[in-house]
């Protein structure tokens, strides 16, 4: 008897709905136990340290930042439903690496100047670790969401 695909059986979206804690808490595990590991293999602290830290946290915040306008209280907006997958995805991309690098360039350059902290190998890190972290979250959280919600209808 040949295999036969099964149209009446849920789609892949419809069985796995998108649920905000469960996106960040995987914006968080993910990149700090990719990060952390590479850091242990290949001798680098303050690579295993920026894993659990400023990697990690800057991926859940933005998951959940992104996530939760997205959502928006349940009833998403209808741009974000019209627009291509790819075209949505890349206009956020650019919003939040924007907000991310320019945080991480203003800290790293702000609290030397402004406060005891002296200027410290984990303040440089910040300039790519907030930029990289955000990208990485906010492509995998907005296609995770594109991927559950359906187009309306005109």
């Amino acid at each position: 008897m040949p295999a036969t695909k099964d149209r009446t059986a849920p789609s892949r979206a419809a069985a796995r709905p998108f649920v905000l804690w469960r996106e960040v808490l995987t914006a968080y595990a993910a990149p700090a136990l990719m990060a952390g590991t590479a850091g242990v293999v290949t001798g680098q602290a303050d690579l295993t340290v920026a894993a659990g830290t400023s990697i990690a946290g800057t991926s859940a915040v933005v998951a959940f930042l992104v996530g939760a306008w997205l959502r928006h209280g349940g009833r998403p907006r209808r741009w974000t439903l019209v627009l291509p997958r790819p075209v949505l995805t890349v206009l956020l991309v650019v919003a939040t690496a924007g907000v991310a690098a320019g945080l991480g360039w203003f800290v790293a350059a702000w609290l030397p100047a402004h406060t005891a902290l002296p200027a410290a190998p984990w303040l440089r890190r910040l300039r790519i670790d907030l930029p990289v972290s955000a990208v990485l979250a906010t492509t995998i959280v907005t296609l995770r969401w594109r991927g559950t919600v359906a187009k309306p209808r005109p």
